[in-house]
């Protein structure tokens, strides 16, 4: 094996850390309009992660211009961690989470767009935090490392190794051939949407501050709330939620097919398999969660906005609103689901395992990983009648590889072992059997909000120390998919060879 070019590394950890300041900069900004108290100690969390990525910056200016795989693995991994422990400076400066526990807690949370929280009251943090807070969602939705691929042609690196490492799901399409302006365009539709979002929620009724928030949670497939009854704060104001659900559903979806969409290429977005199951699943969900919220659960019945119905609007709404915020692991809340029925609690509990499709800002197994596992579950049965014949596995009129299919094989086996041994060891530190599985799944899944006393309407504040040390890990690993962070405890990698 060949040396690791450890100053690219840190140049590039250096980079990071700019733009993670300047990020806490923009906050401190926002801290400042509002008058919040804590626009001093947001500054100075700003300019302290600034000068530490320049005095990296600085001290590895002299690299070489080039990023293997195995750097790229390692930028990625411990490019996560380096933006997480400059993150939790605006927390522990303004004192909004004095501990060092709950502070990484929360910041990995937030760059890994799960949405748990430990914070008991969300609404008495001043503006700034709260901002700070959504948008280390917004920076971890599409990768601060695609962000900082597309600024890497302005140091004359290449970042095709990073964008593997970043995004290592079955589904390799490029909307340009050049990685970086790949990255920009994705970046460019994400503001985009955002910037969408924003706006309608303010003309639907909510306020800016709360709907740039919620935007960035939203497209992201994060969760943090402004509110600390999250979405349900507006279950007098469906329109507000319906938006809402919109804009989760198409952050659950590839991010590329929006792109052909806007470029007037609606026919080859319907034709997409996984946008087809994708859509399928939430619609089937949705109105079998509905009936039975109608027939059998109490859902809140509003009568202030025109568009509420009654009882039949609101559990349909609520059951959309919740089956969506859990594909997409996006982790909003506008309703208890676990006390809606036990059936519907074991339904959303699977649905904790679905994801959203792969190109997407939604963590989970992924859709078309499940698409392709069904497929080639279906398939074995001809190859049993038919043991000499070569029966490949078709997606979107292609054949797939038969290394895909061991792949995703291999993910979904360690995904559920790691599920396992999750539950085990928070059954270890003293949670019972539906808290334990329950913050598992929803952790590595990258979820939020989960069963037992993690259930939606509370928090994560309730868990021991080494449990929300433990369950951070979970985070970090479901939301580089499993082998970008696995593969560094792998004797092999680091061998000399």
């Amino acid at each position: 094996m060949k040396r690791l070019n450890t100053k690219i590394i840190f140049h590039f950890m250096g980079l990071l850390l700019l733009c993670n300041g300047g990020f806490m900069l923009l906050a401190s900004i926002v801290s400042g309009i509002y008058r919040d108290g804590a626009t001093l100690e947001i500054s100075f969390a700003g300019i302290t992660t600034v000068l530490i990525g320049v005095l990296l910056m600085f001290v590895t200016h002299n690299h070489k211009k080039e990023i293997k795989k195995r750097d790229g693995y390692i930028i990625v991994s411990f490019g996560w961690i380096f933006m997480t422990l400059s993150g939790m400076f605006p927390y522990l400066f303004t004192g909004a989470i004095p501990s060092v526990t709950n502070a990484f807690f929360e910041t990995m949370s937030g760059y890994t767009t799960t949405g748990a929280s430990i914070l008991n009251d969300i609404e008495v943090l001043p503006e700034g935090i709260l901002f700070w807070r959504s948008t280390t969602h917004w920076i971890g939705g599409m990768g601060i490392i695609v962000l900082a691929i597309a600024i890497l042609p302005l140091l004359g690196i290449g970042g095709m190794q990073l964008f593997a490492a970043e995004a290592p799901g079955p589904s390799a399409d490029k909307l340009h051939p050049r990685i970086t302006d790949t990255a920009k365009r994705l970046w460019f539709i994400y503001v985009g949407y955002t910037f969408a979002e924003t706006l309608l929620l303010k003309l639907a009724g909510m306020d800016f501050f709360d709907a740039i928030n919620h935007a960035m949670a939203t497209l992201s497939t994060g969760g943090f709330s402004t509110k600390n009854a999250s979405l349900a704060y507006w279950n007098d104001n469906p329109l507000i939620q319906y938006i809402v659900v919109f804009f989760m559903f198409v952050a659950g979806a590839n991010f590329i097919l929006s792109y052909f969409a806007f470029k007037g290429r609606v026919k080859k977005v319907f034709e997409d398999y996984e946008f087809r199951f994708y859509g399928l699943l939430v619609l089937c969900v949705s109105i079998v969660a509905a009936l039975v919220i109608y027939l059998k659960a109490n859902v809140p019945v509003s009568e202030y906005h025109p568009m509420v119905l009654g009882a039949a609007e609101s559990s349909f709404r609520h059951a959309m609103f919740q089956v969506i915020s859990v594909v997409t692991t996006t982790g909003f809340v506008s309703a208890d689901y676990t006390s809606w029925t036990p059936f519907l609690t074991i339904v959303f509990f699977g649905l904790m395992f679905v994801g959203g499709s792969a190109g997407s800002t939604a963590g989970g197994v992924k859709v078309v990983r499940h698409l392709l596992m069904i497929k080639n579950g279906l398939l074995e049965f001809k190859r049993t009648l038919h043991p000499n014949a070569i029966i490949p596995v078709r997606y979107n009129k292609k054949t797939v590889p038969e290394k895909i299919i061991y792949n995703i094989l291999g993910f979904f086996i360690i995904y559920m072992l790691l599920f396992i041994i999750g539950a085990v060891v928070l059954g270890l530190l003293g949670l019972d059997f539906e808290s334990a599985i329950g913050g598992a799944a929803s952790s590595l899944g990258n979820i939020g909000p989960a069963l037992g006393s993690l259930h939606p309407l509370t928090n994560y504040d309730s868990l021991p120390i080494l449990g929300k040390w433990w369950c951070s890990f979970l985070m970090l690993l479901g939301r580089l998919e499993l082998f970008t962070v696995l593969i560094l405890f792998s004797p092999f990698f680091w061998k000399r060879t």
